[in-house]
């Protein structure tokens, strides 16, 4: 198989496209405009950081319980007096305190607010008995980026911060840190919610079914967040969306010359659906989980084949040999 290239000019073609969705993309559909999903926003970050005793911690604990039971996991502390000194730690750490006065500068509630609301009409608009769960901001000092659930959501603004914070999420190479900025939260968020509706085969998972799994979620990510650029949908740098779009058709080859669509093998798997800064297997321009971007692929070629699948029927098909069987996906060689 010949090398994974990048194409300069076609590349940067490409790149343009996938960093920008054409206006009528981004106006909001009138049936989508009408859909009643209203957000119920609370900055948790605020009453924390005011938090300077053991009794004012309690009372923080005693006022948000259900945050307090599912976020703070209320019970893996031995009693609440260790999980009210745990939070007076927190609270009054002036390094954390700083994050978090960052952190409210990146994420004003005039953009914020809105960005959520409009994400979840879209999800309304296709799950009508979706229950649009309440939306708590918090700085966790980096123990959880995003939590959510049908009763709660809680969005970790510090690990969003982005680059110019004073302090970013340790331990993590740069390749997953670029992805914990400002643009990424929503998207980040939208995948979670997917999960809510991705059904999926059974035990044992096969590379089609994982790579069809994440590409079903990045599908109902685009299609709640119209506007946003692919790039931020899946995570890669312009330059290696406009490799892997100027490439496609060498990567799906390698998929079948390799006969790699129906390993079980985990590590094989993980090779191309996991955390890597590159793929060398198939070039060391290739980013790591590029078998989710051809998932996606697949997804979308399978729905513009089939126009009257809804988005709810899309997410509850189990069957990744349909769903690719049924898309005719043949990427062409540019």
């Amino acid at each position: 198989m010949r090398p994974f290239l990048t194409a300069v000019l076609g590349a940067a073609l490409l790149f343009v496209a996938s960093c920008s969705k054409d206006s009528s993309q981004c106006e909001l559909n009138p049936e989508v405009a009408r859909v009643q999903a209203p957000v119920q926003l609370e900055r948790l970050e605020k009453p924390f950081f005011e938090i300077r005793t053991a009794a004012d911690a309690q009372r923080f604990v005693q006022q948000h319980p259900l945050f307090a039971n599912q976020f703070l996991q209320r019970k893996q502390f031995p009693s609440d007096e260790a999980l009210a000194q745990y939070l007076v730690h927190l609270s009054t750490n002036k390094e954390l305190q700083k994050l978090g006065r960052e952190s409210a500068a990146a994420f004003p509630d005039a953009t914020l607010e809105p960005g959520l609301q409009r994400m979840f009409q879209h999800v309304r608009y296709y799950f009508p008995a979706f229950r649009v769960p309440p939306v708590k901001t918090f700085v966790s000092g980096f123990s959880h980026d995003l939590f959510v659930n049908d009763s709660l959501m809680v969005l970790s603004l510090d690990f969003f911060a982005g680059p110019k914070a004073s302090y970013r999420p340790n331990n993590m190479p740069n390749y997953i840190l670029r992805r914990y900025a400002p643009p990424y939260l929503l998207p980040t968020a939208a995948l979670a919610v997917s999960s809510k509706y991705n059904q999926r085969e059974g035990t044992n998972p096969s590379m089609l079914g994982e790579m069809v799994q994440f590409g079903k979620s990045l599908y109902f990510a685009e299609k709640v967040l119209p506007c946003t650029a692919d790039t931020l949908l899946v995570g890669f740098t312009g330059a290696e969306m406009a490799g892997v779009q100027f490439n496609e058709s060498k990567i799906w080859a390698h998929f079948i010359e390799k006969n790699l669509l129906y390993s079980t093998a985990p590590f094989t798997i993980q090779k191309y659906m996991g955390e890597r800064p590159n793929v060398p297997e198939i070039g060391q321009n290739c980013p790591g989980r590029v078998g989710a971007w051809v998932g996606w692929q697949i997804v979308r070629k399978y729905m513009s084949q089939h126009p009257n699948v809804t988005l709810a029927q899309l997410m509850a098909e189990k069957d990744p040999q349909r769903i690719l069987s049924q898309s005719r996906y043949r990427p062409v060689r540019k």
